[in-house]
């Protein structure tokens, strides 16, 4: 799968991802660093790469319809965090990624599971 790293994810995980088999960028990679949300996912679906960061923005269906994207994934980690966390993390987004489409989705990960949300489709 494509999937682009959001500047706030810890690029040591980077490995793990592409020897799963990934085709991943980052974003200070492609020198978005300081880049708005909106340009960031923009990137993300003119390119077809499933964003993978831990701003929780994201995370808002009505702005950011997932259905609209190739993917939001949401890591939230412990407010003490370690890099073992940032690995079980991954982990887990790798075995999901194996099992199930992540396109048109927000996937949260945390505490060791994933979250999966659909679009919301708003009123009126």
């Amino acid at each position: 799968m494509k999937l682009k790293l959001d500047e706030n994810i810890d690029l040591r995980v980077l490995s793990l991802l592409r020897l799963a088999g990934h085709d991943v960028a980052t974003i200070p990679g492609q020198a978005l660093n300081s880049a708005s949300d909106e340009e960031v996912i923009e990137v993300c679906r003119s390119k077809g790469r499933c964003l993978i960061t831990c701003d929780r923005g994201f995370g808002n269906r009505l702005k950011y319809n997932p259905e609209n994207y190739p993917g939001i994934v949401i890591i939230r980690l412990p407010s003490r965090f370690t890099f073992t966390n940032w690995r079980e993390a991954i982990e887990i987004l790798i075995n999901a990624l194996e099992t199930a489409d992540v396109t048109g989705k927000l996937w949260v990960i945390q505490t060791g599971q994933v979250q999966e949300f659909q679009a919301i489709e708003p009123e009126g």
